[in-house]
């Protein structure tokens, strides 16, 4: 008994809620919960499948107008709700309007006279929820008004403009009736009708209903349209539509009620009461399909931006390439009649350096005849910044939108005299960095349907103008860096040049070696640990290295041509600065320790010819371009080499500059060489001059001392071999300290006056005081700062080189005599200072 009450009750409650729709919506919107909201929603919603993928790696043009991509509304539009089949739910913006429209088949005007008004009312309201397309919308709106109070005919008028701005009144459906379809709106031309004027203009203005039984007795209203059209205008109903806010956003007008026996009739007020109580459910339609609208010009507008965004960044590597892709993409835009860009000269801040024109004629002429759009660059161009609007944008960075160029004094009419172009409005904005920096101006002038540039026109061109600014840097940035490229090859083109040995060098030093080839003469003690290049010239030095080569039998392993490599031996030593200490002598010695040990010692047969090769180039070229100053110091001052390399920072100058001599012409000695062996040398080659970075030592030496007291290391395998060949390169670094006394002796002069000479310059230059071993002040420290150095690096590799290989036992006897002499004068030192 109680649930079939219960059942009365919601019949009782169901019947009341569909005589009172109003209600319902009304309580629905404020009341319904977002989870409701979500379960109501359609559970297959899809996009539509005949939409082709977008695809492609050139992008072209998108053939739009500005105006399609225009959101400007009235107010701010917010989610509401889509009533579908009594069904309520949220609208999202990027659904497919043609999936959420229904298909259903709509009754006849004959069905709909039949039924009840609250049954009539459902199903008109049912019909126009069912349509999101604006156009569509508004057919069949008229077409139901017409229905409801028996009007001939039936227009609507949207409300066109910002809130702020100027208003204005636009309809694209016009004189409907309820026999008319759609499709016969296509060609019938938009009208406008000013903000307040006429009936519609009223409605809208003040936001009241008009019924007029006489409309030529009416003051307000406008009997040109009947002259054109030659209807003639009786009775008027006209009534403002409101959105869910209260703001008027469309005019609805029906003319001429229909009555029996072809009677004049006016609009009575019950039809006032059924129009007004349909459009306000059309109000929240019309709502309802503009957002959607707007969503869906929102969507089109960010693909605009990202097309263009692609088109300008495929095309950077070319400034004046960009600049026409973002002219073309303007034009066509914002269909101006011209576009000009302005560029600033970067070097000097008052001028324009460049310029670039394209006018509208130009693509269609282009599209006309598929050749390329060119525009008018003048590249010599000249124009102070100052002067006229592009003058006023690019010294300010504001935006110039100008409706009546004559009219503005900033404007200067010679330049259309020159140029025959009449100019009407202008929209004038700058060209931005990402640093904002201004790096020119874009200039529109007359839009295409004759209208002033817009609000839209100018968020539009605001928003890509950032990806413009950007490419324009990045193309800028690109030519300055093929500009810098091309110089630095004339200056490796010059470099080389100089830096390469002369062919009387090279000549003078293949006769002296074919001489000596002849006699056999090689110089004395060349393959000893011992040998003093004093008694060489520096012409001997350059012939002693060839003999080198030689008796490696390097030349003829890599068919190394005689003057190939006498010209790379003496453009090496030509590229070593005459510096106290490191300089080509001291490489020379360097190179020849390593001859001795590849000579003498077991340890050489851990190393391929290619090795050998690798090695004897790295000792040679080991300290090319020496300044005579430490990495710490290049560090110090911020030298340009400094900035370069972070680390090993003269090392890898030394290396760099090895491989310039190497790919000079004429100096190729790796010519010879597989791609494999090049690798291989050019790897070894990079690792062993970085090797005499003494930072890199200490790094290592540990683990080579661990290698050599277990005598179980494969001196074969890669990393053990790379150890082993950085531990040979210091060895050879610092061999001079292995050197009988007299040579030793001298040399260590030679080192401490490079020292003293970087010593003076942090003191002269830095302010700095200098570490003890540069100071000039403790020169008499000498012996014990060569005892320190001694006990600190050189004999710990010298002993693991004496286990490792007895044949190197030398150099280890060698140190130690040379410690015990320096410690024979640090002692005499100390005691001399004592006795003072």
């Amino acid at each position: 008994m109680s649930c079939a009450k219960d059942l009365r009750n919601v019949e009782e409650i169901e019947k009341w809620l569909d005589d009172h729709p109003e209600f319902v919506l009304s309580y629905f919107s404020r009341k319904a919960t977002r989870n409701l909201f979500h379960r109501t929603l359609p559970r297959t919603q899809s996009r539509d499948a005949s939409t082709p993928p977008t695809s492609g790696t050139s992008t072209p043009v998108r053939k739009i107008s500005a105006s399609d991509l225009d959101t400007s509304m009235r107010g701010k539009l917010k989610p509401i709700l889509n009533v579908v089949d009594g069904q309520t739910s949220f609208l999202s913006p990027d659904v497919d309007s043609s999936k959420l429209s229904r298909t259903s088949q709509r009754k006849s005007r004959d069905e709909l006279k039949r039924l009840d008004e609250t049954e009539l009312m459902m199903q008109l309201v049912k019909d126009i929820a069912e349509d999101l397309n604006l156009r569509s919308l508004c057919h069949k709106i008229l077409q139901n008004v017409s229905i409801l109070v028996n009007g001939d005919r039936c227009s609507m008028f949207l409300v066109k403009g910002s809130a702020d701005g100027p208003k204005c009144l636009v309809s694209t459906v016009f004189d409907v009736n309820a026999e008319s379809k759609v499709e016969d709106l296509d060609n019938v031309e938009e009208i406008r009708i000013p903000w307040g004027s006429g009936v519609v203009g009223y409605v809208a203005e003040k936001g009241e209903t008009v019924n007029i039984a006489n409309a030529y007795e009416d003051e307000r209203f406008n009997q040109e349209i009947d002259q054109k059209t030659g209807y003639k205008t009786r009775s008027m109903l006209c009534m403002p539509i409101r959105n869910s806010f209260g703001e008027v956003i469309a005019v609805s007008q029906v003319i001429n009620k229909h009555g029996h026996g072809n009677i004049n009739h006016s609009f009575t007020p019950e039809d006032e009461k059924i129009f007004s109580r349909f459009l306000t459910f059309c109000g929240i339609a019309i709502h309802n399909a503009e957002l959607f609208e707007t969503s869906q010009k929102e969507i089109k507008r960010n693909q605009v931006l990202l097309d263009l965004a692609k088109t300008i960044f495929e095309e950077q590597h070319s400034l004046e390439n960009v600049v026409c892709r973002i002219m073309m993409i303007t034009q066509s835009l914002l269909q101006s009649e011209r576009c000009s860009v302005f560029l600033v000269n970067q070097n000097s801040k008052n001028l324009f350096s460049r310029a670039f024109d394209l006018e509208a004629k130009d693509i269609i002429c282009s599209e006309s005849s598929s050749s390329p759009v060119k525009t008018r660059s003048l590249s010599d161009f000249q124009c102070p910044v100052n002067i006229g609007i592009t003058g006023h944008v690019a010294t300010t960075g504001q935006t110039l939108n100008i409706p009546d160029a004559y009219n503005d004094p900033r404007f200067n009419p010679m330049v259309d005299e020159i140029s025959g172009f009449t100019t009407k409005t202008i929209l004038c904005m700058p060209i931005l960095s990402c640093g904002g920096e201004i790096l020119g101006v874009v200039q529109l002038l007359n839009k295409m349907d004759n209208t002033p540039f817009n609000t839209n026109d100018e968020n539009l061109f605001e928003a890509f103008a950032i990806f413009c600014g950007m490419a324009i840097h990045n193309a800028s940035v690109y030519e300055d860096i093929q500009k810098a490229m091309a110089k630095q090859l004339v200056a490796f083109e010059v470099l080389s040049y100089h830096a390469t040995a002369s062919a009387e060098e090279v000549k003078k030093l293949k006769v002296i070696h074919t001489n000596m080839e002849e006699s056999l003469n090689i110089p004395r003690n060349l393959f000893d640990f011992s040998f003093d290049d004093d008694a060489l010239d520096e012409i001997g030095t350059c012939h002693a290295t060839l003999q080198m080569f030689y008796a490696l039998e390097l030349h003829s392993r890599f068919s190394i041509e005689k003057e190939v490599l006498c010209r790379w031996i003496m453009s090496v030593k030509k590229n070593y600065r005459h510096v106290t200490y490191h300089n080509w002598r001291h490489a020379f010695n360097v190179g020849q320790t390593m001859f001795a040990i590849m000579k003498n010692a077991s340890i050489s047969s851990y190393f391929s010819d290619i090795e050998r090769l690798a090695l004897m180039v790295a000792c040679l070229c080991h300290d090319l371009d020496h300044r005579g100053t430490s990495n710490s110091f290049q560090l110090k001052i911020d030298s340009p080499l400094a900035r370069l390399y972070s680390t090993s920072t003269m090392e890898h100058h030394h290396f760099d500059h090895c491989i310039m001599i190497l790919n000079s012409q004429g100096n190729e000695i790796f010519g010879g060489l597989t791609a494999e062996e090049y690798e291989d040398a050019f790897t070894m080659l990079e690792q062993c001059i970085l090797a005499t970075d003494l930072a890199l030592y200490f790094k290592n030496r540990n683990r080579f001392f661990e290698l050599t007291g277990h005598h179980r290391a494969d001196w074969h395998e890669k990393e053990n071999k790379q150890l082993l060949s950085a531990m040979m390169m210091t060895a050879c670094d610092v061999s001079a300290i292995t050197k009988p006394w007299a040579v030793q002796r001298r040399v260590a002069k030679l080192v401490s006056e490079e020292f003293f000479l970087q010593g003076d310059l942090e003191k002269e230059e830095l302010k700095e005081r200098p570490a003890d071993m540069m100071d000039r002040c403790k020169k008499d420290q000498l012996p014990e700062m060569q005892v320190g150095f001694i006990d600190g690096i050189c004999l710990p590799v010298y002993k693991a080189f004496a286990q490792l290989c007895p044949e190197l036992q030398k150099l280890l006897d060698g140190c130690l005599d040379n410690r015990r002499r320096w410690s024979e004068l640090a002692d005499t030192q100390r005691k001399k200072m004592l006795e003072d």
